[in-house]
């Protein structure tokens, strides 16, 4: 089979996305999975190589086409956004423009056929803000660069899968929006993505919103019976093996344990919250529905220690890891 191109953004250039990705694409583990094009500013990640000790040397490209994957060094699509003296570990309009374009860049790569997939080193909200592009987060931009009216965010760990029927809004907004058609389409896609990726008949969990699954309406309002179980059931119908709304607390333990392939979580924090107590250095971000493959590390800027050298780049290798898996028609040589 082909051996895939996955394109890397650069992610907020003040934060750590240049030094996990110059670490990362030093190791022979991420060399041997697929072919890697940075999308960000090659004098960024030059000043980030010598941060992290790395020998790796970066190639300036103009155009995608141009990257030449037989060389050691680091391709980069050279975006020259960044001047040389920006600061790391500070928030700035600057960089949440750069990290805007480099997303921009990478989409219009896939869609030219120049790569399979694309892998997200984080960007900061308020810096993208401050550049005056209003959107929560990556899932949200991808979406609307894009055209696609919904997706769904993936959390995988080692342990754990988690995809979430909402995000990025406050917990009252959350309920409000739930309903039983998004619960079936977050359900589908999650279904349609694990068996993409090998699993024939998933088992899915799908979480309450009140504690105990509203232990029989001593809790809440009713909303399980109205919100979520109708979507269970015409998943049911399709054949599929989704059970719930069950109570969250235990379902994580179960899924931890691995009695589910997948939990479906209602709300940010329900699903977040325990995939980031298994550890951030093993979490990856998916983003369920676009046309591309997207992918991400499952950390932020982390701006107290970018240019320290001591971020962790093995989010990254996985988060390359799964966006090879999902990749069309290709695997890694």
């Amino acid at each position: 089979m082909t051996r895939p191109t996955i394109a890397i953004t650069m992610g907020d250039p003040a934060g750590i996305g240049p030094e996990v990705i110059m670490k990362a694409l030093a190791q022979p583990e991420a060399q041997a999975l697929c072919n890697m094009l940075v999308i960000g500013d090659a004098g960024r990640l030059r000043q980030a190589g010598k941060i992290v000790g790395t020998s790796l040397d970066v190639d300036s490209l103009v155009d995608a086409k141009d990257a030449n994957f037989t060389s050691k060094n680091v391709q980069c699509v050279d975006l020259k956004i960044v001047p040389e003296d920006l600061p790391f570990g500070q928030m700035s309009p600057v960089a949440g423009e750069a990290a805007y374009r480099y997303i921009e860049r990478a989409v219009q790569v896939v869609q030219a056929g120049l790569a399979q997939g694309i892998c997200t080193a984080p960007l900061s909200k308020e810096a993208l803000h401050a550049a005056g592009h209003k959107y929560p987060g990556h899932t949200e931009l991808l979406a609307h660069l894009t055209g696609t009216p919904e997706v769904s965010m993936m959390l995988v760990s080692p342990k754990l899968r988690v995809i979430h029927v909402t995000t990025h809004i406050g917990l009252i907004d959350a309920i409000r929006k739930i309903e039983p058609g998004l619960v079936e389409r977050v359900i589908t896609r999650g279904h349609d993505v694990l068996v993409k990726a090998g699993i024939k008949t998933p088992k899915i969990g799908v979480c309450a919103i009140n504690p105990h699954a509203g232990e029989n309406g001593l809790f809440g309002y009713g909303e399980e019976a109205e919100k979520i179980t109708p979507a269970v059931e015409a998943c049911q119908k399709k054949g599929w093996d989704v059970r719930g709304p069950l109570p969250a607390d235990t379902l994580f333990f179960l899924a931890g344990r691995g009695d589910y392939d997948m939990v479906v979580a209602m709300y940010h924090d329900q699903g977040h919250g325990p995939i980031k107590v298994l550890g951030l250095e093993s979490g990856v971000n998916i983003t369920v529905g676009l046309p591309v493959i997207r992918t991400s590390v499952d950390h932020g800027t982390a701006f107290d220690i970018a240019g320290k050298g001591i971020a962790d780049e093995r989010s990254l290798i996985e988060a390359l890891r799964q966006a090879v898996d999902l990749a069309p028609g290709a695997k890694p040589a």
